[in-house]
Order: structure tokens, then sequence, then C-alpha cells
């Protein structure tokens, strides 16, 4: 029952609420419950896409490859892997750290883990996990003692105010891709995909548009609706049959729940490792995981309203510490690295202030074993439009950015660049904090520049000469 002078409901009123700092934060039970939904939705995508890019094909591409399983058995594996860890990361992210962020093995580190240390170097997977495993147990440790939170508030100003917008644009270019709006092409790198006769796109525009005029008009679970209203229209049309059948739906199949052959394989990899490359496979999972998770979170927050005067998440290290919690488990019991996600602003555009909205998508996580082709039943085109619609909120975070003062402006805009150009979090942080000394000294304000933010650039210029130079693939 609602009390007619403030409209909380009995639920308000419960453990959770008190708990969770419903009053303190401005938000209630039905919003937070929402917004979990909604960042469910949006992220549920990393369950198939995760195993997909993982699991290795015998002669075709590398990856996971176990003997006696086929793909599709070391798939499904890998999919119930991946629910597992993300749940318990978003659980420890929900009770320890009280923030609407949710966590699950990132893309991009996936990619580094089955193409590059597997196929490119030819590290057994097994040995991939123990690096992951000695990474997250670092993490830990870093965090416990503060050094990460530390790093990332040596961020400078420009840059942590300029995150928001740089994974503005990178949801938005995510999102449009998956939506066939934005095609590859061999001549200017992206362009207009065909829009007026691909059914996914003609049926993700409609979506888009319908999201944005409810989210316009104020309707509450606008994101969410938009979702459901275009996956319910591509189903809709494929039963008409105007298109084929798989063209705008997804197939579901069968489960395999038996994760053994992955639990524990860390334990082998540690056994006869080349100490070199073994150290650059860590170092290179250790950057980015640090610097994606450390931009996500502020990035979100900073739409959430969660940060400081001084552009800073207080108590950081919580968060950060459910991310190394989450990497050291995912890699005993079999998937890549943990990162926080950039689909968490969408619950926090629904109005997700607290670990309610976590706690919502680890339930959700964990509600999807119980049919794991399930967990993406949601069309990606469909799922992908709140990307875009977040990402359009997120623009608007540039007016922080004093784009008066060049030594604001260059570093600012060269991390809001290079996010989406890169397709990564990470190397658009990593140009914002090169540029910030270089600009600043040619400005004659040496004594503004930290001296960690100097060792920070020229820690990051390190990291690009052995990720782009050949070094790893040199010493394998």
């Amino acid at each position: 029952m609602a009390d007619s002078e403030t409209g909380e409901s009995d639920a308000d009123a419960s453990w959770f609420a008190h708990y969770f700092g419903f009053e303190e934060h401005g938000t209630d039970v039905r919003t937070e419950l929402l917004a979990g939904l909604t960042t469910f939705l949006t992220m549920s995508y990393i369950v198939v896409v995760n195993p997909a890019i993982l699991a290795g094909v015998e002669g075709e591409k590398p990856g996971i490859l176990i003997d006696g399983y086929t793909v599709g058995e070391v798939q499904q594996m890998l999919a119930v892997v991946t629910i597992l860890t993300a749940a318990l990361a978003t659980v420890v992210m929900a009770f320890y750290a009280n923030r609407p962020f949710a966590q699950a093995p990132g893309l991009g580190l996936n990619a580094f883990f089955a193409f590059t240390v597997i196929g490119a170097l030819g590290v057994p997977w097994e040995t991939a996990l123990a690096a992951v495993v000695v990474e997250g147990v670092l993490f830990v440790l870093l965090t416990a003692v503060g050094a990460r939170r530390y790093v990332v508030e040596l961020f400078p100003e420009p840059v942590k105010f300029a995150v928001g917008t740089g994974i503005g644009l990178f949801l938005a270019l995510i999102g449009l891709q998956e939506m066939n709006v934005v095609a590859n092409d061999p001549a200017t790198m992206v362009t207009l995909g065909q829009v007026a006769s691909d059914p996914v796109a003609i049926v993700s525009v409609a979506g888009l548009f319908l999201t944005l005029a409810l989210y316009a008009r104020g309707t509450r679970g606008a994101i969410v609706l938009g979702i459901l209203a275009t996956a319910g229209l591509g189903f809709a049309v494929e039963t008409a049959g105007l298109v084929s059948a798989g063209t705008l739906t997804n197939e579901i199949t069968g489960a395999q729940y038996d994760i053994t052959p992955l639990v524990g394989a860390f334990i082998e990899g540690l056994q006869n490792v080349e100490a070199l490359t073994f150290s650059l496979i860590v170092f290179t999972f250790f950057f980015v995981d640090f610097f994606d998770t450390a931009g996500t979170l502020t990035g979100v927050s900073q739409a959430a309203g969660f940060l400081d005067e001084e552009g800073n998440l207080p108590e950081i290290e919580k968060p950060l510490m459910a991310d190394a919690i989450g990497t050291t488990v995912g890699g005993m019991i079999g998937t890549s690295t943990v990162t926080t996600y950039i689909e968490s602003s969408t619950g926090v555009e629904e109005g997700g202030r607290t670990g309610m909205t976590a706690l919502v998508v680890a339930v959700l996580f964990l509600l999807a074993l119980v049919a794991v082709p399930l967990a993406a039943a949601i069309p990606l085109y469909a799922s992908h439009i709140a990307l875009v619609v977040v990402a359009l909120m997120m623009l608007g975070n540039v007016v922080e950015v004093d784009w008066s003062k060049v030594t604001h402006s260059v570093p600012a805009g060269m991390t809001i660049l290079i996010m989406p150009l890169t397709y990564s979090i990470a190397y658009g942080i990593a140009a914002g904090i090169v540029s910030y000394p270089i600009v600043k000294a040619a400005k004659g304000e040496f004594r503004d520049v930290h001296v960690g933010q100097w060792l920070l650039a020229v820690a990051f210029v390190v990291y690009f000469a052995v990720r782009t130079g050949g070094v790893l693939e040199a010493v394998a």
C-alpha cells in the first residue's frame, strides 16, 4: 500500500530500501528493478558473444578447444561460465560497492585472449586462463592497498570530464553497427548501411525512433519498452513471412551445463610457462582491464551524478574490488577478464542509483541459467537500440570540459575522438593522458603536472610499444 503523502510503497520500507539507501539516493524499488532489467537486456548479448569469441574451431579459428567436446558444447559451457562470472562479480558490486554497475567478461579482452594469446602467440588456452587469474590477484592486492584508486585519481581533469562523451560515441558506434545502420566500407572504413532494403536496419530504425519518442514524452521504462517493441516487430515481420526464418529472430538451441573441463584448468596453465611471454600477456590484460574499468566507472558515474567536485568517484576502490574479484574467479572457472560494462549507463539513464540495480542484473543472469539459449532471446539489433539512445544523452557531458583552454581541449578532444575510432575506452583514455602533460609543458605549466601523471603517460607509451610494436610476437 502506498503512503498518500510520500507516495512510497510498503516495498520501499523493506530491508532492501534500508540497506541500499533508497531515500538517500532518491530512488525506489520500482525504479531500481526497471533499471536492472534495462541494463541486463542491453548486456545480455555477452552470454552468446563471449562463448562465440572464446571457443575455437579446429583449423579455422583460435580459441578454447576441449578434446571430446564439439564446438557447440564448448560454447554452451562458456555461456554457463559467463553467466556465473557475471552474476558473482555483479553481486559483489551490489552488496559491497552499492553501485548500479554491472560486470561481465569484457569484449576486446576476450578477442585478445583468443586471437592474440592463443592464436598469434600459440599459448595454450589453459595458460591464457592462468594469466587472467594472475592479473585478477594483482588487481585484488593493488585495490586493497588503494593503489588503483590513487592511479585513477591521477587522471587529468579534462580527461575525466571527456570520458562520458567518448563512451557515448563508442556506444553509438556499437549500437548503429549492430542495427546495420553503420556498415564497413573498404574505402572509407565506415559508411551508411542499406537502410531502405535491409530488414534488420528497417526494423531497428523504426524501433529507435519509437524509443526516442517514448523517451521524449517522459515515458517510464521507455528504453525497455522500445527494446521489447522492436523485438516484437521483428518477430511479427518474420512470422508473417516477409523475410526468411532467422533474419530477425535468434535460433534457440540446447545447453551444456557440465563445465568441469574448464574449472581449474588455469592450474595446468601455470606449469611450464615461459616467463617473459607470460609476463607480457599479464601486462596487456592488466593495462586494458585497468583503464577500461576506470574509464567506464568514471563515465557512467558522471552520467549518474556520482562524481565529486574534482571529478572523482567516492570510494571507487569498492567497485574496483568487485572487478578484481570477478576477474580472479572468472579465470579460475574458465573465462577471460571481467570488466564493468558501459551498458550500465542504460540502467543509470532509467534512474538506477544503488546496488539494487546491480543485484537485479545478477539475479537475471542467474535466472538465465535455467535456459542458457534464451539469455540472448532479444536480438542484438533490438537490445542495442538502448546504446544509441543513451549515447545521445551522454554527449551532453562534453559541456563540463573547459574548451577555452588548449590544455583542456587537446586531451579532452583526444580522449573523445580516439575511443570510438579505435573501438576502445582504454585507448581513448591513454590518448588523453599522454597528451595532457605534453600540452601543459608546451604552455610552460610544468608545475601543474603531477609526477604521477608523467609516469602514467610514459607507462602508456611503453604499453603501446608492446601492444602495437610486435614485441609480443617477437618473444613468442
